[in-house]
């Protein structure tokens, strides 16, 4: 057996090991910056069995979508605009988000329904190793009907599975979190469910920006005007349209329809046009405003294409309102009919009012006219309710027009059809083993180096053995 190597190889070779390290390493949590959400998504499906209850033959109801909401893959709810902070040294998160999701069912005989649930305006704080989610909402108690409306109730406990989301970076992706129902949500919940039920897996990305650059946080997430702090003007007869938008989803079932397994298609917007998540926004508004009388034309189109002949491209739309009913058109060319200003649909336009240099109308109640009909090759009749319209115009140079719904720039998987509730989340802002992703990458490239190096260290001790006679080996 060989003797050991003397006690001052030992010491060079971990001075080594040490000074290599030491180089490769990242600054520890406490050197690591805090940061400003801005812009991102979450999607959940809340309870894809409460989903199918409220559509199904029992209840005979609907959901429909507000604030901007849109819906993914299957049985998931897409809510967007995050706002929030994130402080990278102790991984605590905070974010809200916009949009909201109303379901109706059992109607009664008056019109009304006895099951009647809004939940929207979700938000999520997680530090250590979970979180709680909130909502807001507003339901109808079972057999009493009484309604009330909570504000930001803590409604799901969330699990991180581990995740360290310590470390910074640019963007935080959590997919498949764990959530089950508190006391709180359940009683909120109208008693539709127990507490401790496990709900559907959330799913979110949120961007972050360094504290030192980011602007000041919003306090509200929802995408609102941002209003001329100047003098009110009065409404001109015939004021020429600046700029403005039209926001417009053409119909949420349509949209699922095209990237579902029957068409398998797809949609491509030009022109300026702009994905919005449950809407394509047309912008580059241009006509004039005349005391509650809008006529404008806008940018942008959309074309939808897949299989089974699907081919509908929607360009040049317009919006016109008269006597407090709007009406929108488009350029229309289908597989089987083409036109120009077509009629699509028509909205409630009675509260189009002129503040602030701004004339808008939000998510007004639209319905599919015969033309319509016609422009969608027969899959609905005239009468059916479509998505509402938004339709906002700038008759003042500096009034701002409403922000499109910010669903940020974290590229992240679409979620799965049915989320396995064993699959682990993923952190982008940390390793799923509590590691950094700096100091994995670090680790990974310092390994080589530290291996050369050390392998360069042995090398030359033993050709210094061998000037001297001896070796290490026998």
């Amino acid at each position: 057996m060989s003797p050991p190597p003397p006690p001052r190889r030992y010491g060079a070779l971990v001075a080594l090991c040490l000074a290599v390290l030491g180089a490769l390493l990242p600054a520890g949590p406490a050197q690591a910056a805090s940061g400003t959400v801005q812009g991102g998504r979450l999607d959940w499906g809340i309870k894809s069995s409460f989903q199918s209850y409220v559509t199904g033959p029992v209840a005979q109801g609907s959901y429909s979508l507000t604030g901007g909401a849109a819906t993914v893959g299957q049985n998931q709810f897409r809510f967007h605009s995050a706002r929030g902070t994130y402080d990278a040294g102790t991984g605590a998160f905070t974010a809200a988000f916009s949009g909201g999701v109303h379901f109706l069912g059992h109607r009664e005989g008056d019109g009304g329904h006895q099951l009647d649930l809004t939940i929207s305006n979700p938000s999520v704080r997680l530090a250590g190793n979970g979180g709680t989610l909130y909502v807001d909402i507003v339901s109808k108690a079972r057999g009493s009907g009484v309604v009330t409306s909570s504000s930001q109730v803590p409604f799901a406990t969330l699990s991180l599975g581990g995740v360290d989301l310590r470390g910074g970076g640019t963007g935080v992706v959590l997919n498949n979190l764990p959530a089950t129902l508190t006391a709180q949500g359940a009683r909120s919940f109208a008693g539709y469910y127990t507490a401790g039920t496990a709900l559907d897996p959330v799913s979110l990305s949120a961007d972050i920006v360094a504290a030192t650059t980011a602007a000041p946080t919003p306090t509200s997430a929802s995408p609102t005007p941002s209003k001329s702090t100047g003098t009110k003007p009065t409404a001109v007869p015939g004021k020429a349209v600046e700029d403005g938008v039209v926001d417009w989803g053409v119909r949420r079932t349509f949209r699922e329809y095209v990237t579902g397994d029957i068409a398998r298609g797809r949609w491509a917007l030009s022109g300026g046009a702009e994905d919005g998540g449950a809407l394509f926004r047309f912008p580059g508004g241009r006509g004039t405003y005349d005391d509650g009388e809008l006529r404008a034309a806008f940018e942008g189109a959309v074309r939808f294409t897949g299989e089974h002949g699907l081919d509908l491209r929607l360009s040049r739309v317009r919006a016109v309102v008269e006597d407090g009913e709007g009406t929108l058109y488009a350029d229309v060319a289908g597989a089987e009919f083409s036109g120009t200003r077509v009629p699509l649909v028509t909205f409630a336009a009675d509260e189009l009012a002129l503040e602030d240099g701004l004339v808008a109308v939000s998510e007004a109640p639209a319905t599919l006219t015969g033309k319509g009909a016609r422009a969608f090759g027969g899959m609905y009749r005239a009468g059916t309710a479509m998505d509402p319209v938004s339709v906002a115009v700038a008759v003042a140079e500096d009034a701002e027009l409403p922000a499109l719904p910010d669903l940020g720039s974290s590229a992240t998987p679409e979620p799965e059809p049915t989320p396995s509730a064993s699959a682990q989340p993923v952190a982008g802002a940390s390793g799923g083993d509590g590691v950094s992703p700096s100091l994995v990458a670090g680790l990974g490239a310092g390994g080589v180096l530290l291996v050369a190096a050390v392998g360069a260290f042995v090398l030359r001790q033993r050709r210094r053995a061998a000037a001297h006679g001896t070796t290490e080996d026998n």
